[in-house]
């Protein structure tokens, strides 16, 4: 088969997985070495608010990236389709999606519904990608119930399971039933092996039929708060995007922790005029995962997008964060501010059964 056109029709590749398993890096190292073969890549970005650190990460890192926002894939599958479209428009070989990192039943309500519907793609495997350190916490008798039914449930309905991070761990953890791909976004370790098994190998997308509860679906994705926070921060004297977002990251990370409120992902993205810069962390004490550019110099301007889901009430999360903020030197312009619990789950399409594999 070609390596210039995996197929006549864009191949949609969703991504799935738990908050902070690396998805969207994952998505822009499989994007470049895809480049390396001469294939042209998007990708689909999605969350429950608006205003994703992932869309300007990826946008940084010069991937073609749209989102669709407001609640995920499943529930806004119209918008899904309709973006997908647009995105056709412009010829990709390849189309990455990757749901918010708190749902589940994608095979059910998004990628069956597409194959069905959709003769114009091709649907690869579903991949659910693991954090290592994330499985074992969440695989663990006293784990956190709700935030172990959401992680089960996500292996459950993978065609195909990745361990992430595979370059920083020599014992990788076992998950019970499954036999894991090892890949690494950061060194490209194991992502040329897991893109031929997607794009060129046999496997059928949404096989698994997933029995869920979606009462306690709902309960579990409540339990989280959903944190989108974005403005324009004028230091004096002007400071780097290093000196601004170390000490955001640093405050939240104390506060939280200190009411008691487990941290689950949270990301901030800081452009200015002498560059930018991304932090993740996916635990209370964590050190910040780091990217872009850390040795940008001063600047008196700064764009900021915070997005933080932690364990725990909307409205104690949001006066926590409205704390930090009033702790930041410097004017502040076009703050906006959303935090709320995610709503139940409401698909507009569920296909319970898998069909037949397309032509």
């Amino acid at each position: 088969m070609s390596q210039t056109s995996p197929h006549q029709r864009p191949t949609v590749v969703v991504v799935g997985g738990f908050l902070g398993s690396g998805k969207t890096t994952l998505i822009l190292c499989a994007a470049r070495l895809l480049g390396q073969r001469g294939l042209r890549c998007a990708a689909i970005l999605n969350d429950q608010g608006g205003e994703l650190v992932d869309s300007r990460h990826a946008e940084a890192r010069g991937l073609l990236a749209g989102e669709v926002t407001g609640g995920c894939f499943c529930c806004r599958f119209s918008a899904l389709a309709s973006v997908m479209d647009t995105m056709r428009s412009l010829s990709p070989d390849v189309i990455f999606a990757e749901p918010v990192g708190s749902c589940t039943d994608i095979a059910a309500t998004v990628l069956r519904p597409l194959r069905e519907d959709f003769d114009r793609y091709r649907i690869a495997p579903l991949t659910v990608l693991v954090d290592p350190a994330r499985a074992e916490e969440l695989l663990r008798e006293d784990a956190d119930a709700d935030l172990a039914f959401l992680f089960r449930k996500q292996l459950e309905e993978a065609d195909l399971v990745c361990l992430s991070r595979a370059d920083l761990l020599r014992d990788m953890p076992t998950i019970s039933g499954i036999n894991a791909r090892h890949l690494s976004a950061r060194t490209g370790q194991g992502v040329n092996e897991w893109l031929d098994e997607v794009l060129f190998g046999h496997l059928e997308a949404g096989q698994k039929a997933l029995e869920i509860d979606y009462s306690r679906y709902a309960q579990a994705e409540a339990a989280l708060a959903w944190l989108n926070l974005s403005f324009v921060l004028e230091p004096c004297p002007a400071i780097s995007p290093s000196t601004v977002v170390g000490p955001i990251l640093d405050g939240l990370d104390r506060a939280l922790t200190a009411a008691g409120i487990a941290i689950v992902h949270v990301k901030i993205f800081d452009r200015s005029d002498a560059g930018w810069l991304k932090a993740a962390v996916c635990a209370n004490g964590e050190e910040p995962a780091v990217e872009g550019d850390r040795d940008a110099s001063p600047s008196s301007r700064h764009e900021l997008l915070l997005n933080l889901r932690a364990k725990g009430s909307a409205g104690q999360v949001r006066r926590i964060v409205e704390e930090q903020l009033g702790d930041l030197n410097g004017m502040k312009r076009g703050l906006r501010l959303d935090c709320f619990s995610p709503a139940a789950p409401n698909p507009e399409r569920r296909i319970p059964q898998a069909t037949s594999p397309d032509a």
